[in-house]
């Protein structure tokens, strides 16, 4: 996390989703908690006390004229309950800095992501009123859908895995069961389940399981998704939609669409899968290949796309807004579903950290050889783009409501010539060049009209950090520096 402030850079930074910045004259503001909290259950970030902004957005130091003071206030009230839920941060966690060119002294609060299982991360011993996330350059409340979601994902049992103790076997679609039971003897012949009836074979695979109120078996979460039907599933997950579209033309609004609600079939996700799968790669060109006398057609791409869909169904929040949406164009498709990333955009990427919102589910699918188990499979999608010489995958993240995005693009990458990228250099350097001129003669102006000056009022002129203005300084051979580094001033050679 320590690339996302480097003091070194300090002129480039600008307020983000994970950086902010506060004068903190008067104390510790109370904004800062917000920020706290919003960095915690988001992606972490870096607080800066001691800086101001100005109206371009860039950052100026105000120094902080008691660091030692603050640091223990900060601390006494981070490691107050009725103030602060979860203290995330260790000792080398907070940095007090002396900025070289003013002397000014700033302080760096490294906050962490909170795990999943210490989300929410709140303030004012206020779960629903004093939980932040952020948004940009801003920290916004979290609604109490959000934090009931954040709740959930504390657990280490998923939410699919709970027993409907109001729903019975007989809700579910048996020829759904059937579809899978088949598919599962198709991947794994001669396999001990099997043998089982419908009903323990049920309860083998995670999608029925026994009661502690009857003691009978009852549908899982997880097994009513999959298998019931769409009426049925609606009376427990209340925003439960799935929805597929192809829109080939954007003259035309879609050319097909398939959704849960329907009712001209059963609206589950297996059957969703299945149907949703066979529309993709109906244009995916199937290579001829043989392999021990039988002509294969699967491919990376299939392979790719299988896993796309079933990340997207196994992630899914389906107590969350807005359900599953799949949409097909013509040179790409849109994956999204309700619900953060529980493990974070840059973990989802790298890989090797598999964290899936219902486990029950990612089991079922496992069974009949779709998706991964280890978080192997978004790099695995990556890598088949990469492979193609596609653009890279995107993967976006909303908030209110919470929302996860892969965009699967299948247009090749714009490869970018020698020349023009030698030229692109040329003609940024050359701006940069025009710029810098233009910044030495203003303050050659200044030093005439103000004999003497310090390096924060000419950076305060120009409107460049007071690193920037120093290094330019100290390339004006007609300038020169009178004193030390705290009273240090710029005057015109005589």
């Amino acid at each position: 996390m320590r690339e996302i402030f480097d003091l070194s850079k300090f002129d480039s930074y600008r307020e983000d989703n994970r950086r902010e910045v506060k004068k903190a004259e008067g104390g510790i503001p109370n904004s800062l908690w917000d920020t706290y909290s919003a960095f915690a259950n988001c992606y972490g970030g870096v607080i800066i006390l001691g800086i101001k902004e100005d109206k371009t957005g860039g950052w100026h130091t105000t120094g902080l004229k008691n660091a030692a003071k603050l640091k223990k206030d900060f601390w006494d009230t981070i490691n107050n309950r009725k103030k602060v839920s979860l203290n995330l941060l260790k000792d080398d966690d907070i940095e007090t800095v002396t900025m070289d060119d003013t002397g000014d002294v700033i302080m760096v609060i490294w906050v962490p992501i909170a795990k999943r299982e210490q989300k929410p991360v709140y303030i004012n011993d206020d779960l629903f009123g004093g939980t932040f996330r952020r948004n940009w350059e801003g920290d916004y409340h979290c609604t109490r859908l959000q934090v009931k979601t954040m709740l959930r994902d504390q657990a280490e049992e998923t939410m699919d895995m709970e027993v409907l103790d109001e729903a019975n076997l007989e809700d579910l679609n048996m020829d759904s069961v059937r579809g899978y039971r088949n598919s599962h003897k198709s991947f794994k012949p001669g396999h001990p389940f099997e043998r089982l009836d419908d009903n323990e074979y049920l309860r083998a695979i995670g999608a029925a399981g026994i009661s502690r109120e009857d003691k009978k078996l009852h549908p899982t979460a997880a097994g009513m998704l999959m298998f019931g039907n769409e009426y049925d599933i609606v009376r427990h997950f209340p925003e439960y939609f799935l929805d597929y579209r192809e829109n080939p033309d954007s003259v035309i609004r879609w050319t097909d669409r398939l959704q849960s609600s329907s009712g001209e079939w059963s609206g589950n996700l297996f059957d969703f899968y299945f149907r949703v799968y066979n529309k993709i790669i109906k244009d995916i060109k199937v290579p001829f290949k043989i392999e021990g006398g039988f002509r294969i057609d699967d491919t990376p791409i299939h392979r790719a796309v299988r896993e796309a869909l079933a990340n997207c169904v196994i992630n899914a929040d389906f107590y969350g807004k807005y359900g599953v949406t799949i949409i097909k164009e013509k040179d790409k498709i849109t994956l999204e579903n309700p619900g953060y990333i529980r493990i974070g955009k840059k973990q989802m990427r790298r890989g090797g950290k598999s964290d899936p919102r219902n486990k029950s589910l990612m089991k079922m699918f496992n069974m009949i050889d779709i998706g991964e188990h280890a978080g192997s499979g978004v790099p695995n999608i990556f890598n088949v783009w990469e492979d193609k010489g596609w653009e890279e995958p995107m993967i976006e993240e909303s908030f209110d409501p919470d929302r996860t995005s892969l965009i699967l693009r299948f247009s090749e990458k714009q490869a970018i010539k020698t020349s023009d990228k030698k030229q692109a250099i040329k003609t940024s350097d050359k701006k940069q060049a025009i710029k810098t001129y233009k910044n030495k003669e203003k303050i050659r102006k200044y030093l005439q009209k103000c004999e003497m000056a310090k390096t924060s009022d000419i950076a305060e002129m120009l409107g460049l950090s007071v690193a920037r203005t120093r290094a330019m300084l100290s390339e004006m051979d007609d300038v020169e520096a009178v004193g030390t580094n705290r009273i240090r001033t710029y005057r015109l050679r005589l």
